[in-house]
């Protein structure tokens, strides 16, 4: 997934195509666990949280996606995982991306 991430060409070039990766652009990662992403409401009306993963399988998942990351010269923040946490987002672009493997 780091590899991907890290490769993935998704800002415009001077013809506005998305050719240039995070590096071209000298751009960072912000890295933020969201095991609520994983919740699922098919069934009632409270999300079921069944499926995420428990913290001592996540947390060493999520810190070795931070790392791999940053094997790859790239500039990372993160998060505090299982923090309450309020992040600000500017979207450049009306591009949402749902990695999943």
């Amino acid at each position: 997934m780091a590899e991907k991430t890290s490769g993935l060409r998704l800002f415009g070039d001077s013809e506005g195509k998305m050719n240039l990766g995070l590096a071209d652009v000298g751009g960072a990662l912000l890295v933020v666990s969201q095991f609520t992403l994983y919740g699922n409401a098919e069934k009632g009306k409270r999300p079921s949280f069944i499926d995420a993963a428990r913290p001592e399988e996540a947390i060493p998942l999520y810190e070795r996606f931070l790392a791999a990351l940053r094997s790859r010269g790239l500039k990372v923040e993160s998060g505090e995982f299982g923090a309450m946490m309020e992040v600000e987002l500017v979207n450049d672009g009306p591009v949402t991306l749902w990695l999943e493997r």
